[in-house]
C-alpha cells in the first residue's frame, strides 16, 4: 500500500494535508527557498491538533547544502529545541564543498535526533555519484532518502529512481518527491516500485497545498 508524504510550509497546508488523508506531514517553511527550519510555536500547535507523522526540517537557509560551523551549531539547537516537542521525526541533509555527503555532520545529527527516524531531503540531487552518495546515507543512519532521482523532477529521474529502489534492497526507503503530482504518480509508482510518495500538492502556483490534490494523491 503507498503512502504519502505532504511537505507544508505553513500551518495551513498541514491542517489540509491531515485533514484530507495524507499519512505524514513533512513541516517546513521557507516555500522559496525549498524548505527551511519551521517556527518552534507553529510546530508545537500543530503537534497539538495533528494525529499523524510530523517530521521537521532543519535548515538554517536556502541555496546550497555545506554550511558554515554557525549554521551547524544552529541546526543542532534547533533539532535539540524541535525534539522536545515529540515529533517524529527529521529532515536534513548536509554535503561537504565537494558536494559529496557529509558523513561526520549528518551521522552527528542523526545521533542527535535519536530514538526519531530522519530522512536525507533533496540534498542527495545535488551530491555526486548516485550509487555512492546512497551507501554514504545509509552509513550515516537515515532510515529514508527523499529525491527525484538526481534529475530537476522524478519524471525526468524514474529510471534512477528505480535504480536507487533496486539498490537499496530495502535498507533504506526510496521517498520519491520533486514535481510528483496526481496526473503523474502512477506512472512513476509504475517505473519505480517504490511504495512511499511525496508532493507539496500544490496545483495553482500559490503557498498552500490543495485539499482536492492530496485526496487524489491518495486515492491513486
Amino acid at each position: 500500500m503507498s503512502k504519502i508524504e505532504i511537505a507544508c510550509f505553513n500551518p495551513e497546508s498541514a491542517m489540509i494535508a491531515f485533514e484530507n488523508g495524507a499519512d505524514r506531514i513533512e513541516l517546513c517553511d521557507g516555500l522559496s527557498e525549498g524548505g527551511t527550519t519551521p517556527n518552534f510555536d507553529i510546530a508545537k500547535q500543530l503537534r497539538e491538533k495533528i494525529n499523524i507523522p510530523i517530521f521537521v526540517m532543519i535548515r538554517p537557509r536556502g541555496g546550497d547544502f555545506t554550511y558554515s560551523d554557525a549554521e551547524f551549531e544552529q541546526m543542532k539547537e534547533e533539532l535539540i529545541q524541535l525534539k522536545s516537542l515529540n515529533v517524529d521525526g527529521f529532515v536534513f541533509g548536509i554535503l561537504d564543498e565537494n558536494d559529496e555527503v557529509n558523513i561526520e555532520q549528518n551521522k552527528a545529527l542523526v545521533e542527535l535526533a535519536n530514538p526519531f527516524p530522519c530522512t536525507f531531503h533533496r540534498a542527495f540531487d545535488r551530491a555526486k555519484d548516485l550509487e555512492n552518495s546512497l551507501e554514504k546515507v545509509i552509513e550515516c543512519g537515515f532510515k529514508t532518502i527523499l529525491t527525484s532521482g538526481q534529475k530537476p523532477n522524478v519524471s525526468e529521474g524514474k529510471e534512477n529512481l528505480k535504480k536507487l529502489v533496486e539498490l537499496s534492497n530495502g535498507r533504506i526507503e526510496i521517498l520519491i518527491g520533486g514535481g510528483l503530482r496526481s496526473i503523474n504518480i502512477e506512472e512513476i509508482r509504475e517505473v519505480t516500485k517504490a511504495g512511499y510518495f511525496h508532493s507539496s500538492a500544490i496545483t495553482d502556483g500559490g503557498a498552500f497545498a490543495s485539499g482536492e490534490e492530496v485526496i487524489a494523491l491518495t486515492n491513486k
